[in-house]
């Protein structure tokens, strides 16, 4: 059983980007640019946009802070973003989800111009990974898609299962496999006998938000396991996997935290730099 590293590929991978990162700012004098939309105050958000800010420092890219009150209308947002769009430094917007009630976090992801949209749940850029021709795609299940790269991890003929069907992971998850010539079943809350089909696959990603959801009984000896899930149980971070009855189970497994974690905001990074160089090209066409 191998646990990969994903805190080791992120750091290896964030290398590669600050040097791309850099090479922008030579050409064209100006730095990469990400603006990152917080409204309200949730704590976890908090944390998250915090990373991201801290990893733009480390990789290179300029990143614009914008703070809304949790209060704010629809009207303020939309405006928010509708200056960003227009923004010649800015290269990528991500606003944080989850939103305040009142707010819509689909019309949000529509709003933002498609070629700044670092996180790639805009329906251009899904309809594109549809298609085998997206450039922005989610984080997430791209760097998923990395690390089992990184490992060598051959998917061509591969069974595969994706446990959850948000447009977030699992969806984008789903797409990505198939175009790397795996078999997908998408797994979800309506799925029937989801423990045997876990056991038929050659992978499974976890990604349903269930703590140790995921148990050695329902992976078959060999298979690869991805665990996507963040949740806290009494102070500690866990995931969807019940890692100890599976690792000794896995070929390979992620672990939580320092799994796939950590490449989620790599990818955020190299979302922002192809749409930084994608920005810069048609503004010569």
């Amino acid at each position: 059983m191998t646990v990969i590293d994903g805190a080791g590929v992120s750091k290896r991978y964030r290398a590669e980007l600050k040097q791309r990162a850099d090479e922008f700012f030579s050409q064209y004098g100006r730095k990469v640019g990400l603006a990152v939309v917080l409204v309200g105050c949730d704590p976890a958000s908090e944390i998250y946009v915090g990373n991201k800010i801290k990893a733009c420092a480390e990789v290179g890219v300029q990143s614009y802070s914008h703070r809304l009150s949790e209060h704010c209308t629809r009207e303020e947002l939309m405006s928010l973003i509708d200056s960003l769009n227009a923004d010649d430094n800015v290269d990528g917007i991500l606003v944080q989800f989850p939103l305040p009630e009142h707010l819509s976090e689909t019309e949000v992801s529509e709003r933002i111009a498609a070629d700044k949209d670092v996180d790639g749940f805009s329906e251009i850029n899904l309809g594109k990974l549809m298609t085998g021709n997206a450039e922005l795609v989610a984080c997430t299940p791209s760097g998923v898609m990395k690390l089992l790269e990184e490992y060598d991890i051959q998917l061509k003929g591969m069974d595969c299962v994706v446990i959850g069907r948000s447009i977030i992971v699992g969806k984008p998850m789903c797409q990505l496999l198939t175009n790397a010539d795996a078999t997908v079943t998408l797994c979800h809350s309506k799925t029937k006998n989801l423990a045997e089909k876990c056991r038929a696959a050659d992978l499974v990603v976890a990604a349903v938000g269930i703590p140790a959801f995921v148990t050695g009984d329902m992976i078959k000896a060999g298979a690869v396991v991805v665990d996507v899930g963040i949740n806290r149980v009494n102070g500690k971070v866990v995931g969807d996997v019940d890692f100890e009855s599976v690792k000794d189970k896995a070929s390979f497994i992620t672990p939580v935290p320092k799994g796939v974690g950590p490449m989620t905001i790599t990818m955020l990074m190299h979302n922002s730099i192809i749409a930084a160089y994608k920005h810069e090209n048609n503004k010569t066409l």
